[in-house]
């Protein structure tokens, strides 16, 4: 069994003034990123590139229809790389747009057309939650077909990645709390993965106690960007260490029954996955209390000063002075839907669901719907 691999070569700087130093922006680049990302940290830096803004493209999650007029519109320049200098949805798009895209990128997720690399990628993410610099996933709501769906293949891999903590100082209180709590979500489901290995655990872990620790050290200091910006560097490690953990023990029930509020509600990814994190565990508790879960409880009661027992309430607790966890019918989930977002999810989500630290039948992922409706 294969027990490590990181494929980006990956980079530290302080500043986006450093990363440029190295990496030498310019006219045979396209720089993805956001207008409020590109006027304080790459304007002042008087760059001959060519920039395409994301936001004139849509808002919220990644789509197929966002990627088709993107690649429409990269069409216009001659370049050799892309860089990617945003959030999981940018970092997710640039993925698909360093393919030979065809007319419909749905295509690609379907697997009706083989990817094919033809750019190079450099990633510097803006958040600390997806670890998508390190992984092959791209996730897009496919609009054509009503769900959300990942691709992950050799092609999508970045080329290099650039961890650039500057880049974290403006994120949005709300941004911040769904990119981190999904990395911790990344963190603790590649850790009871059956694709787990002593390399992705050590980087499960450490994921862990820096997002936990990090989440103590914020909150006793108020909650706010201010508060935040001592740790930035290490929740921005942390994201990365657990995406190099899920990029090679995978997600698993959290992540695959989120895709169906995600996509259905556009409810941001974090969020999503936090609504079903603690009733998936607690499902898995029921079904093998004595497992390798049993581990992972102890080590977020040490964190937290509470009894194993009472973990996820806890956990719920903590985490709820961040972003609150509510029932799915406040999203606009109807009771039919407990059924089909069952259906959708085991039809789907098998590429997740086959990292589950434990099997869930069709039943029990239906009661999890249930439970949290």
């Amino acid at each position: 069994m294969q027990a490590l691999r990181v494929v980006p070569k990956v980079f530290y700087f302080d500043t986006f003034k450093e990363f440029n130093e190295e990496f030498k922006i310019g006219k045979r680049d396209v720089l993805v990123t956001n207008e409020w990302m590109y006027n304080p940290y790459v304007a002042p830096l008087g760059l001959d590139t060519n920039v395409i803004y994301q936001e004139k493209y849509g808002m919220g999650e990644p789509s197929d229809e966002m990627i088709d007029a993107m690649a429409n519109e990269m069409q216009k320049y001659d370049y050799d790389r892309i860089i990617a200098f945003g959030g999981g949805t940018i970092v997710d798009i640039c993925k698909v747009l360093s393919l030979d895209v065809p007319k419909k990128s749905v295509d690609l997720f379907t697997g009706k057309v083989t990817p094919k690399k033809i750019k190079q990628l450099i990633v510097v993410p803006t958040t600390c939650g997806t670890g998508s610099e390190v992984t092959n996933v791209a996730i897009a709501e496919l609009k054509s077909l009503q769900t959300k769906k990942g691709i992950a293949v050799e092609e999508t891999y970045a080329d290099m990645a650039a961890l650039v903590p500057e880049s974290l100082q403006g994120l949005p209180d709300k941004v911040f709390a769904t990119s981190s709590i999904d990395a911790l979500i990344h963190a603790i489901e590649s850790y009871l993965s059956p694709k787990a290995s002593d390399f992705t655990e050590m980087y499960s872990l450490k994921a862990i106690e820096m997002i936990m620790e990090g989440y103590k050290k914020v909150l006793a200091a108020g909650n706010t960007a201010d508060a935040r910006k001592p740790y930035l560097k290490d929740f921005l490690l942390a994201s990365n260490y657990a995406g190099i953990a899920f990029g090679n023990a995978g997600c698993a029930a959290v992540h695959a029954l989120s895709y169906s509020i995600g996509g259905a509600f556009h409810v941001p990814h974090g969020e999503a996955n936090y609504q079903f994190f603690t009733e998936v565990f607690k499902m898995y508790m029921r079904k093998a209390p004595d497992g390798k879960i049993a581990k992972a409880n102890q080590i977020f009661a040490d964190i937290l000063g509470c009894d194993v027992k009472n973990v996820y309430d806890e956990l719920e607790k903590f985490l709820n002075q961040l972003i609150a966890k509510k029932p799915l019918r406040e999203y606009g989930m109807s009771e039919l839907q407990i059924g089909e977002f069952t259906k959708m999810t085991v039809e789907n989500q098998q590429r997740l669901l086959g990292n589950n630290y434990v099997f869930l039948t069709d039943e029990e992922i239906r009661e999890i719907f249930a439970n949290l409706y």
